[in-house]
C-alpha cells in the first residue's frame, strides 16, 4: 500500500515524542504501510545544511550532496509515500535534531526558480508531531511557519500537538523544586488526555496515504 518514514526527533527514548511517533507508525502499519523508523539522536554524526549548493546542480537535483549521517534518512524519504515526524519544543523551536533534517529535506528541493521554486514532482504527505511543556495553543504561529515551508516544498502536512506534558516521572527527585510546573496536574493530563492524543497519533497515521 506504500511506504512511510517515521522520524523521531527527540533525544528521549519512549518518552512522549516517542510515543506519538511509535503510535502514528502503528496506525500507518495497520492501514498496510511499509514503515521505516529513524531516531535522529542515534545516527552517525550529521550536520544541517552547509549550503555547498551542490543540490543546484542538474547533476544532483534535489538530492543533498553532504554524506553524512543524514543521508540515508533523506534517501528513505526520496523513496517514501509519506512522512511522519516528531519533535519535541525546545526554547521556542523544534529541536536541533529536526531542524538539521529540515534544511537539508526542503532546501534540495528549493530552486530559486520563480516559475518552478520546487524541483521535486513527488509530494507526500506529512505528519508533523510536536510536544511541548506548554499550553496546545502557544507555538501556532511557528508550526504554521513549519507547515508552509513543507508545504510549498514536500508536501502537504498536518499537525499533532500534544501540550502540558509530563517531562519527568518523578518530579519530587529533583534536585531542585521546578515551581513552573504542578507535578498533580501533569501527571492527571499524562493519564487522561495523552492516552486520547496516542489514539489521535494512531488514527493519523492509518489515514496518511489517504492525503495523497
Amino acid at each position: 500500500m506504500g511506504k512511510i518514514v517515521a522520524i523521531n526527533a527527540s533525544p528521549r527514548k519512549g518518552w512522549n515524542t516517542d510515543t506519538l511517533v511509535q503510535q502514528a507508525a502503528k496506525g500507518a502499519e495497520s492501514a498496510g504501510a511499509e514503515v521505516e523508523r529513524f531516531d535522529l539522536y542515534r545516527l552517525e554524526k550529521y550536520t544541517g545544511c552547509i549550503s555547498c549548493f551542490g543540490c543546484k546542480t542538474n547533476r544532483n537535483k534535489g538530492r543533498c550532496v553532504c554524506q553524512d549521517g543524514l543521508t540515508p534518512v533523506l534517501d528513505a524519504i526520496r523513496e517514501a509515500d509519506g512522512l511522519i515526524i516528531g519533535s519535541p519544543n525546545y526554547l521556542g523551536d523544534l529541536s536541533a535534531g529536526f531542524r538539521c533534517l529540515f534544511e537539508r529535506l526542503v532546501f534540495q528541493n528549493h530552486t530559486y526558480n520563480v516559475e518552478t521554486p520546487c524541483c521535486s514532482d513527488r509530494r507526500i504527505p506529512i505528519l508533523l508531531i510536536m510536544t511541548s511543556n506548554a499550553p496546545d495553543t502557544m507555538y501556532l504561529d511557528m508550526l504554521k511557519r513549519y507547515t508552509r515551508i513543507l508545504g510549498e516544498l514536500v508536501g502537504p502536512t498536518t499537525v499533532l500537538v500534544s501540550g502540558d506534558t509530563l517531562q519527568v516521572s518523578d518530579y519530587s527527585k529533583l534536585d531542585w523544586e521546578w515551581s513552573l510546573f504542578d507535578p498533580e496536574k501533569k501527571q492527571k493530563r499524562h493519564e487522561t488526555v495523552f492516552p486520547e492524543e496516542c489514539r489521535k497519533a494512531y488514527d493519523m497515521g492509518a489515514s496518511l496515504l489517504n492525503r495523497q
